[in-house]
């Protein structure tokens, strides 16, 4: 199986960004709507047999996919967040993360100005 060969020689050719994202190459959807996971992406990311995938989609960004168990960990931090912004706006300015602890530039640059009222 040469041919075979050839492609596990291409499928090894990852190329990869910033925060360990890949590029895996390009899949062809066949004609009842399949795919193939290239075999180094599922070895990167733990794809094995039997591994449930989410398909999500974005009509501006297209598709991606995602297991349960990501998703839900994803979910998790962006509900920790979401309380500590729920805190912020019911009038917890003088609690965790108030005056002195951005120090960003939305604060006008000093540290005085940062607990002054909006």
């Amino acid at each position: 199986m040469e041919s075979g060969d050839e492609v596990a020689t291409e499928e090894s050719k990852a190329s990869y960004g910033p925060g360990g994202r890949g590029f895996y190459g390009a899949v062809t959807v066949s004609e009842r709507g399949q795919i193939v996971i290239p075999a180094q992406a599922r070895r990167d990311l733990g794809i094995a047999p039997g591994t449930k995938l989410l398909v999500l989609g974005d009509p501006e960004q297209g598709l991606a996919l995602m297991t349960l168990d990501r998703l839900m960990s994803n979910l998790q931090g962006a509900s920790g967040l979401l309380a500590e912004l729920q805190k912020h706006a019911q009038g917890g300015a003088g609690e965790a993360g108030g005056p002195g602890e951005s120090g960003g530039p939305e604060d006008g640059g000093g540290g005085e100005s940062a607990g002054a009222p909006e």
